[in-house]
């Protein structure tokens, strides 16, 4: 196993996640992205969609001439299994999303990002990152190489931390609200004896 290689791969990550973190705050009125006004939102999903395009194809020169394992055929039943129940997660959390405020075609127009209300309808009644949830099983169920589990450690742990801090903004900008919900609803499993 290419230890560099990986290491290098680890830090392309860390890049992300530090990137991904600070800029996550910003907002028209304070953050890097202040200067962008309106357009904040959309230029905060466009540096996150480059950097993180970055990071995979630098992962991917890094690490795609390791030959793919050689898994049972029960593994990738097993896989295949998470990547539709990945996607199909991912289409449900979507759903709860309205679109407009999630790309950032809202705030170009001029609303507020402080505007929308703490939503927890839908897949959201049952945890709260549906869309980390969604994304870890998509990718652990690709991990059939060496580039493929790498990607799939270090996304886990970005969720895992990364929701850490989205949570804390979270908190501030809903308050009680919010730290009923966290403490009533997991955050990436859900608790099949929940009845909400």
């Amino acid at each position: 196993m290419p230890v560099a290689d990986h290491a290098l791969y680890a830090l392309a990550w860390f890049s992300f996640g530090i990137g991904h973190s600070l800029l996550a705050g910003a907002t028209r009125h304070r953050g890097t992205l202040k200067r962008f006004g309106g357009a904040h939102r959309l230029m905060y999903n466009g540096v996150a969609a480059l950097h993180l395009a970055l990071v995979l194809g630098f992962g991917w020169w890094l690490l795609h001439l390791l030959p793919p394992f050689h898994l049972p055929q029960a593994v990738y039943w097993a896989q295949n299994v998470m990547i539709v129940m990945g996607a199909g997660i991912g289409l449900a959390a979507l759903r709860g999303y309205r679109a407009g405020p999630f790309l950032g075609f809202s705030q170009l127009r001029g609303k507020g990002d402080d505007d929308e209300p703490l939503s927890v309808t839908g897949i959201h009644r049952l945890i709260r990152h549906p869309l980390y949830t969604a994304s870890m099983l998509i990718l652990w169920g690709l991990a059939r190489s060496q580039f493929g589990v790498a990607t799939a450690i270090w996304t886990t742990l970005y969720f895992i931390i990364g929701s850490r801090v989205e949570e804390a903004r979270l908190t501030v900008r809903y308050g009680d609200a919010y730290r009923t919900y966290r403490r009533t609803t997991p955050a990436f499993i859900p608790s099949l004896g929940r009845n909400r």
